[in-house]
């Protein structure tokens, strides 16, 4: 199958044991492109009851042979569909680039972290051993890892390619048949690979990927022959996600669900540094990532060239607000006009008696769903801006005194994602993370991650982790092998 696809030439169809074909269900999907609000397609397949059974069908059929498949051939497919998504790349960024919006070198970054991952988890293959223990009482204990079976994974709109492969990819490694629902805003990258899927040789049922909207998920997430569903989203659907995977066969469940992640800057801080990095983090994607630095806590002796710094920071990148086509954007749009409404009700909102608007607040322009980065100082700890994710370039910014008050204010929330903390004192550094609640903590540094290293929150960010040797044990079980010497 040649890789044809383009922004002139979107996939639409469903990718079902190595084929694409078209959907049992009547409903479609209709995306936009954020930066004009034009149509881009109203006929994408939404996969219903029929599909979601047909690829479970056809992910088991292939499960008995794909799990004894020998670790080079696995390796060898997996790098192989790696080296695919590089050769792709541009087509695969602009596919993802036209509903979402973001600025070309992101989505670019984007395919390339894909990429990473699959090549990252291809070498773990011959490397995730298991365990044995002394057979000194006449027992010989062996304990393997195995993969669970049919797995899904539910992925955001915010990251398609790069979330994505942070499911399948550890899937695949250890065996396992993995279904791909890609978020009903920007389909069109993950439907793309069905072309590299077959190209790399992987058996039919094997990786499928179902185009779809929360009706999809929710028939992923309750059905019967689904052993585990990886969800990265919001709380609230995260939660409907855990209930009907109890509800049905107490599949395994993996949440990554979100936060409000505070950076602390102390006095002795290199101001310099902490500016770079919080302003980075609030405008890296327009603010639509779940671990963006979105409240931020300024030691009292620097606060007021912090503000100083971090307000300059922010008007320069608004200045880079533009359509995501051009080399120069370092901003582009909101992803659609329900998520500019939502982040623009929490302005409106921040404005009347919230805090004090330090900068932004405004849309930019009268086309597409363009927003300044926006500040809040003073803001009550209280208040909806400072307790809520609004998933947007809308941080806010206070001061504190001591560092048991910042602890007390940073862990005063429901989340538990991401932290960082910017100081000189290494004792202090390694003190503060260590009180942090939160599943990462950045010391001088904040918002990222790696793919060597579990990702994942505390609270309700999120249940167990992606990334590193984490993924693999969340798409295994453990059997215990027991071997009786003395008979």
């Amino acid at each position: 199958m040649v890789f044809n696809y383009s922004k002139s030439n979107l996939p639409k169809q469903l990718f079902i044991n190595n084929e694409y074909v078209a959907s049992k269900n009547s409903k479609k999907l209709e995306l936009f492109n954020p930066k004009d609000g034009s149509l881009v397609a109203n006929d994408v397949d939404l996969a219903g009851a029929e599909d979601v059974d047909a690829a479970v069908s056809a992910a088991e059929k292939a499960f008995p042979a794909w799990k004894k498949i020998p670790a080079q051939a696995r390796q060898e497919m997996m790098n192989k569909f790696a080296a695919l998504i590089q050769k792709h790349s541009v087509e695969l960024a602009e596919l993802s680039r036209i509903t979402l919006g973001a600025p070309s070198a992101i989505s670019h970054r984007e395919t390339m972290i894909a990429e990473e991952k699959f090549k990252y988890f291809a070498a773990w293959i011959d490397k995730f051993a298991g365990e044995s223990f002394p057979q000194d009482d006449g027992f010989l204990k062996i304990v393997r890892n195995e993969p669970l079976g049919v797995v899904a994974g539910v992925v955001p709109w915010n990251g398609p390619l790069a979330t994505a492969s942070s499911k399948a990819a550890p899937a695949l490694a250890t065996g396992n048949c993995f279904i791909l629902k890609p978020s009903e805003k920007t389909p069109f990258s993950a439907l793309a690979l069905g072309p590299l899927i077959i190209e790399a040789g992987f058996p039919p049922g094997v990786f499928q990927i179902l185009s779809g909207d929360g009706s999809t998920g929710a028939l992923l997430s309750s059905h019967m022959r689904i052993r585990k569903i990886s969800f990265t989203g919001s709380i609230p659907t995260g939660k409907r996600i855990q209930e009907a995977a109890a509800k049905s066969n107490l599949k395994r469940v993996t949440l990554e669900l979100g936060g409000k992640s505070p950076a602390v800057v102390f006095d002795d801080a290199n101001l310099e540094n902490a500016i770079t990095w919080c302003a980075r983090a609030l405008t890296l994607n327009t603010g639509q990532i779940c671990f963006a630095a979105t409240r931020v806590y300024v030691q009292e002796g620097v606060y007021e060239k912090f503000v100083e710094g971090y307000k300059k920071a922010l008007l320069k990148a608004a200045e880079n607000i533009g359509d995501p086509e051009a080399e120069s954007t370092t901003m582009g749009p909101l992803v659609d006009k329900a998520q500019f409404d939502r982040v623009s009700g929490f302005i409106e909102r921040g404005k009347n008696g919230q805090g004090t608007l330090l900068t932004g607040g405004s849309r930019v322009g009268s086309q597409g769903y363009f927003i300044q980065p926006t500040v809040f100082t003073n803001v009550d700890p209280d208040a909806e801006i400072i307790r809520q994710e609004i998933f947007g370039p809308v941080s806010v910014l206070n001061s504190f005194k001591t560092e048991e008050e910042i602890i007390e204010k940073c862990n005063d929330t429901n989340y538990g994602l991401m932290a960082g903390v910017f100081t000189q004192d290494i004792n202090r550094a390694l003190r503060v993370a260590s009180e942090f609640d939160a599943g990462m903590v950045g010391v001088n540094c904040v918002s990222l991650s790696f793919k060597q290293t579990p990702f994942g929150g505390t609270k309700e960010s999120g249940l167990g982790r992606e990334n590193g040797s984490a993924a693999l044990r969340a798409y295994t079980d453990q059997k215990t092998v027991m071997i009786n010497l003395t008979y």
